[in-house]
């Protein structure tokens, strides 16, 4: 995880900070969207960094959405 209040490595120019945001991803015919995911947020161009434990439940999510076979599904992060 970024260290607290560094420049954004994506516009160079934001400060990244605690916050939480929209992932989303698409494999094949199959897109997941879910939101309020704790991540580290830049407040500039949003861009977002999340914890390696957060990109693990995330792709988990992912994978299950994939294997029942939606099309879409929307999910709200749970602590």
């Amino acid at each position: 995880m970024p260290e607290l209040n560094r420049v954004c490595g994506i516009c160079k120019t934001g400060r990244v900070a605690d916050g939480s945001t929209t992932v989303t991803l698409q494999r094949g015919e199959t897109t997941v969207v879910i939101k309020g995911v704790p991540a580290q947020v830049c407040g500039q161009c949003g861009g977002y960094y999340l914890a390696e434990e957060m990109t693990g439940r995330v792709m988990a999510m992912a994978e299950e959405a994939v294997n029942k076979g939606a099309e879409v599904e929307i999910l709200r992060w749970a602590a």
